[in-house]
């Protein structure tokens, strides 16, 4: 494991994770607990594609782990994708 793998680094790419949520109600809690962590600037979800995809965005260095915790809270996953779209 690496910084890279097991944290977000601040910045404009932020970490794109998949989600085994469907619905919208469903994505926007995740959202919501996801920025109630802080260092969290923003989370942008993507649901036109599946499995539906959020990306976040911090204003510090913040542990890919917080953020499936997070996220285990309101019962669904959220898996970390490749570090940066190629």
């Amino acid at each position: 494991m690496s910084l890279l793998s097991e944290n977000i680094i601040p910045g404009n790419h932020g970490k794109v994770f998949g989600t085994n949520a469907k619905e919208q109600k469903d994505l926007e809690r995740i959202k919501n607990k996801v920025l109630s962590l802080k260092g969290i600037k923003d989370v942008k979800i993507n649901s036109d594609i599946f499995p539906r995809e959020f990306t976040i965005y911090t204003s510090e260095l913040v542990k890919v782990q917080d953020i499936e915790d997070k996220v285990k809270l309101t019962g669904f996953h959220a898996i970390p994708k490749d570090l940066f779209k190629l």
